[in-house]
């Protein structure tokens, strides 16, 4: 296993210098996708980079989060790297759960480890929470598998596993998708616990669009519903079945 972060970044100047400082404590293995910031956020990444071993990946046009994992997924695989750790650029996620989800990815090596939240957190969101058990419905009912933390941002990617898997969202609905497609290609999907950190209001980074992201994904969960009975689910099956007859032909 070759194991390296991601950070996927938006107009975050204000806060991905930390972010990545805090990272390269535990990890030189890193690498930064500008998905087309119109801020400062450019020019400091370049400012930090001669001091700094992370590797840059940067476009001009926003093109989406979705859009910044695939092609910091493409550039990993390019370096030789097996997994991605991603985190964003908010500050959210804490660099120091970075070692407890490489030692689950260690322990599962062909499964998608998803960073969970704990929801009792007192200074978490009530949209974040309503959120989240609108999405971990539609999760359920599209491959009938249960997770405690579908929207979360730090997971660990098995890029090898996961094969040249093209999605049909480029934004935040994207991450959804790749639990989605994962769970019907029979990747496992093995949560952990982590912490968060939520800012005060006034200092919150968040670049969802309220009525149109939540549109989006509404439609992306209905063709994720119709696709689960053509072709989700049956792949399901024929996984349990092939993986059933491993086991009986082994002993």
């Amino acid at each position: 296993m070759k194991i390296c972060v991601l950070i996927p970044v938006y107009n975050s100047e204000n806060h991905i210098t930390d972010v990545i400082h805090s990272v390269l404590h535990y990890t030189e293995n890193l690498i930064v996708v500008n998905d087309g910031s119109t801020d400062n956020t450019a020019e400091t990444l370049r400012a930090m980079q001669p001091q700094n071993s992370f590797k840059l990946v940067s476009y001009e046009k926003n093109q989406g989060k979705g859009y910044a994992l695939q092609q910091g997924f493409r550039h990993a695989l390019k370096l030789g790297f097996t997994h991605a750790v991603t985190l964003d650029a908010d500050g959210q996620h804490l660099a120091s759960d970075i070692p407890i989800m490489i030692q689950k990815a260690t322990e599962n090596p062909t499964a998608l480890i998803i960073g969970s939240r704990k929801f009792d957190n007192p200074n978490m969101p009530q949209g974040n929470v309503f959120a989240n058990k609108f999405s971990n419905f539609w999760f359920t009912l599209q491959t009938a598998h249960k997770l405690p933390d579908t929207q979360t941002g730090f997971r660990v990617y098995p890029l090898l596993k996961m094969g040249k898997m093209r999605l049909c969202s480029n934004r935040y609905e994207a991450e959804l998708e790749m639990l989605v497609r994962s769970a019907w290609r029979g990747i496992p999907l093995v949560p952990q616990p982590v912490n968060v950190y939520y800012p005060p209001i006034n200092e919150r980074l968040s670049h969802f669009r309220g009525g149109k992201d939540f549109f989006r994904i509404s439609v992306l969960n209905t063709i994720l519903c119709f696709f689960a009975v053509i072709y989700g689910y049956p792949r399901m099956i024929v996984h349990k079945v092939y993986r059933f007859l491993q086991i009986r032909i082994h002993k």
